[in-house]
């Protein structure tokens, strides 16, 4: 089907726009338009939904937007990466790399892990979510058996932050600490924290996850 410059760049506006607005049904019925113009489905993800993501992420960072928005404009992006990335060639998949994401042992707080595995997605990583309360030995069978080259572990509670430091002596116990990116987060995290049991990254917000995981890839 023949379309011109200026439709199908309307078409990855409106993908983008449907993010910012936490649209999920706009979101959806854009990514369905994609498939039936024929357009790129890459290109709409790198374009559309993840020019979303940022913009989305750089508000929340400015204060002016609300969790919940955040919240919301992530389940658009991924009900639009869901129509979207099964009609994308395996070949042409933009795999940034691959991510084991979960809420270390103990914790069930889900909120942020959830929305850093949604940017993740948009941003082009293979993720792999555990869910919460996650042992720690789990973190490394499922890294070791999906190929993964990250391992991202939230902890929101102080009580719970030793978990990540776990994974991390795990790892060394058996010999595999270089085999993977160590990445940590959430609210009693810090960057001294991070330097102290040796991991590879910080961030204090789901954007600055995803600019670290770029960078450490």
């Amino acid at each position: 089907m023949l379309i011109t410059l200026e439709e199908k760049e309307g078409i990855i506006k409106r993908l983008y726009e449907a993010v910012i607005a936490c649209d999920k049904d706009a979101a959806i019925k854009t990514a369905q338009e994609v498939i039936e113009k024929g357009l790129n489905p890459v290109e709409a993800i790198e374009e559309g939904l993840s020019k979303g993501a940022a913009t989305v992420g750089e508000k929340f960072d400015k204060l002016e937007i609300f969790l919940t928005e955040l919240m919301m404009a992530a389940d658009a992006m991924k009900a639009a990466l869901d129509v979207l990335l099964p009609t994308v060639p395996k070949e042409k998949t933009m795999k940034k790399g691959t991510v084991v994401i979960g809420t270390v042992k103990g914790d069930i707080h889900d909120i942020g892990k959830n929305i850093l595995a949604a940017l993740l997605i948009a941003n082009g990583f293979e993720v792999h979510d555990l869910g919460t309360d996650v042992p720690t030995s789990k973190f490394i069978e499922e890294a070791e058996r999906v190929g993964a080259n990250i391992i991202a572990l939230s902890a929101l509670m102080s009580s719970t932050i030793g978990g990540q430091k776990d994974v991390i002596d795990y790892l060394d116990a058996m010999g595999k600490r270089k085999k993977f990116i160590v990445m940590v987060g959430g609210g009693p995290t810090t960057q001294e924290w991070a330097n102290e049991i040796g991991a590879d990254g910080y961030a204090e917000t789901a954007t600055e996850a995803i600019k670290v995981a770029l960078e450490l890839t």
